[in-house]
């Protein structure tokens, strides 16, 4: 077979030259003296010297205590200047739950008593079908409809709504504050480059670490809670709306300001309205990692069906569990649908009001969104069941999950416990002591070549000294253990993920079906893994990386998918006219210029297997996870922090490596 595409060419000359070679294996060499030696010059290298660590914990821990305590900006202190905006969201907050969850109350904890109460769920079900219908059409609405009325008939209306009340704060509050920061580092390239070290921190430090600093400043509450939540989601919506801005074609700014438009006038009636499709997309990321935190929230006094989760996973009740983790897929269902058909609605030239048709014809439904509230209201005061959903109505899967697991526990014990006893013994066990065996001065120095090799010193210094950082300041040998956890868990992901994506991309009618599992995946919180494997196979290193495959396999599926997909006819047709079998067209067309998507598809596995394995602690890992979770446990701010700037460390020289390595694979694929 032979091909001309500079793509081709491009794979052909892929591999390793002389100089590379003999530098790598000089390098791999004296990895391995180092490694073997037993001479006392080379015991730094293998454990760091304990005297000669950063106390990066009594610095962060002394740090934390002046702030709370001496803190002064003016005359308040820095907590008084904290609790002072805990109390302007809790404002609007409390405004919300009354409409949604518990109506406005006179008096306060059991004395108090109900004045008003919330809107009804037949109300809000309508409500939100109506503007599904506005937005989207009759199938829209039905969807809407149908995941509202699923969350009811489980009996998760009440935690629902009030999960729901959290978000329509945190969503607004971190998507305005993603738009600032983005139009600012547009606008401002010092700015960016300042602030981009600071959103990778906050996209890779584990929640877990923050949520004792954001207690003693913000205090025990659903408050807290939503400034967690919004730290957490309005990274992507910076990062996006820099994207989106950059997008916009050069002709159109500079139209703009041939007209005369001042900056702002330029930012707000030229950039922003054409950027905002993109913008839209950060939006719904925002929606969806609102909505991923929501157990972790209620850790710190969120509520809502988050707790009911937590519950459930502390009483093992994986059928309470599962429908309260499906009910919050219904939830994420219904935001992210509504808010692109609305986005979609407001752009549409065609939604231009006509000012000379009467108002109630031109809003027919609010005019009936306002009607049903009326109706359900009134009749909600004779008849309970229109105002709360009743108790009978209510179904249950929870005893037939219950029932499954011990059905499987029972006929499959010995079967299970067999794979589990091999898997730990032949491959997770003995990776974990040749991990731990390695010396850090060794794994620095090889990363940092890597770095190097892939993307030039700056790389080489940056990922080189994050790795010695993670050494100095005490937290190698569980970083080694959560490197060893994460990347077996990633191996066996890619195992899964890889060859399903390029099945749905391959066969078209199979994509569907599978976009809706791997939809399901990750809007499913990630506590709920946990469940299931616990029950049937305990706790331990083996049930943590199987939660953390369920939890990470779907990028790998999206980006395979996405990458084969997109390979350009041409080529293939190219390839099929020089007689090429469909295995070769696979494998040295389609798989090779989608290298690089897949690249990426296997970084965002990286980032979602660290995040999850800081969850895995709870079953029983000793990794960096565990040393978070201690930390939660204990109120201590700064072993929390520095063992989540450890991972965070470990996600941004995954990232960076890889990111580099899908650059290069571009540039040689001729596809950049």
């Amino acid at each position: 077979m032979a091909l001309t595409h500079p793509a081709f060419a491009g794979a052909r000359q892929g591999a390793l030259p002389i100089h590379g070679m003999v530098i790598w294996g000089v390098a791999l060499g004296l990895f391995v003296i180092l490694w073997q030696s037993e001479a006392g010059w080379a015991e730094w290298a293998h454990f760091y010297p304990p005297d000669a660590e950063i106390p990066a914990k009594s610095w962060i821990g002394g740090f934390m205590d002046w702030l709370v305590h001496d803190a002064t900006f003016g005359l308040f202190t820095f907590q008084q200047a904290t609790r002072f905006l805990a109390s302007i969201i809790e404002f609007p907050y409390d405004f919300v739950l009354s409409v949604l969850a518990t109506g406005f109350l006179s008096g306060q904890g059991s004395s108090a008593v109900e004045i008003v109460p919330p809107l009804s769920w037949i109300a809000l079900i309508g409500v939100a079908a109506l503007l599904g219908h506005w937005a989207g059409g009759r199938r829209l609405a039905l969807l809407v409809a149908g995941c509202m009325l699923f969350v009811a008939l489980f009996g998760q209306w009440r935690p629902a709504m009030v999960t729901l009340a959290s978000i329509i704060i945190a969503v607004p509050l971190g998507a305005a504050g993603g738009l600032f920061l983005g139009i600012l580092a547009y606008r401002v390239p010092a700015f960016e480059r300042a602030v981009t070290p600071l959103l990778d921190l906050m996209q890779t430090i584990p929640v877990f670490a923050y949520l004792v600093p954001i207690l003693f400043l913000f205090g025990f509450g659903p408050t807290s809670a939503i400034v967690a939540t919004i730290i957490y989601a309005m990274p992507p919506m910076t990062r996006l709306t820099l994207l989106a801005l950059r997008g916009v074609p050069a002709e159109i700014s500079e139209l703009g300001r041939m007209v005369g438009a001042t900056k702002r006038q330029s930012t707000w009636k030229v950039l922003v309205p054409v950027a905002m499709p993109g913008l839209m997309v950060g939006v719904n990321q925002v929606i969806m990692l609102s909505l991923n935190i929501v157990i972790i929230a209620s850790m710190i006094g969120a509520g809502g069906i988050g707790f009911e989760v937590l519950s459930a996973l502390r009483r093992l009740d994986f059928g309470t569990g599962i429908e309260a983790g499906f009910c919050i897929v219904a939830l994420a269902v219904v935001l992210d649908r509504l808010s692109q058909a609305v986005a979609r609605k407001l752009q549409d030239p065609s939604h231009a009001e006509n000012r000379a048709v009467p108002w109630v014809r031109r809003h027919p439904f609010v005019i009936g969104a306002l009607l049903l509230v009326a109706v359900t209201g009134l009749l909600g005061l004779v008849a309970p069941e229109i105002q709360s959903y009743p108790e009978a109505w209510r179904l249950s899967s929870g005893d037939f999950w219950s029932k499954l697991i011990a059905w499987i526990n029972v006929n499959y014990f010995d079967q299970l416990e067999a794979i589990k006893n091999a898997v730990v013994l032949g491959v997770l066990v003995p990776f974990k002591r040749l991990l731990l065996d390695l010396p850090w001065a060794g794994v620095a120095g090889l990363i940092a070549l890597g770095g190097w090799w892939l993307g030039g010193w700056r790389l080489a210094l940056l990922v080189g000294t994050l790795s010695a950082l993670i050494a100095s300041t005490g937290q190698w040998e569980k970083a080694m253990i959560t490197v060893y956890l994460c990347g077996i868990s990633v191996a066996l992901a890619a195992l899964i993920g890889i060859p399903v994506g390029i099945l749905a991309a391959e066969r078209k009618r199979l994509w569907p079906m599978v976009q809706a599992i791997v939809d399901t995946l990750q809007t499913l919180p990630s506590f709920v893994y946990l469940m299931p494997v616990v029950m049937l196979f305990r706790v331990g290193d083996f049930t943590a990386m199987l939660a953390v495959i369920a939890y990470a396999v779907a990028p790998a599926i999206r980006y395979t998918a996405f990458g084969v997909a997109r390979v350009d006819p041409a080529l293939i047709e190219a390839g099929k006219a020089s007689g090429a079998t469909p295995w070769q067209v696979l494998t040295k067309i389609k798989l090779k210029l989608a290298l690089p998507e897949i690249m990426l598809g296997i970084n965002q596995t990286i980032m979602l297997a660290l995040s999850m394995l800081v969850i895995t602690a709870l079953v029983g890992t000793r990794d960096l996870g565990q040393e978070v979770y201690i930390a939660l446990a204990k109120a201590d701010t700064g072993r929390g922090l520095v063992a989540g700037l450890a991972v965070a460390f470990i996600a941004i020289i995954a990232d960076r490596l890889i990111s580099a390595g899908a650059r290069r694979a571009k540039l040689k694929l001729g596809l950049a």
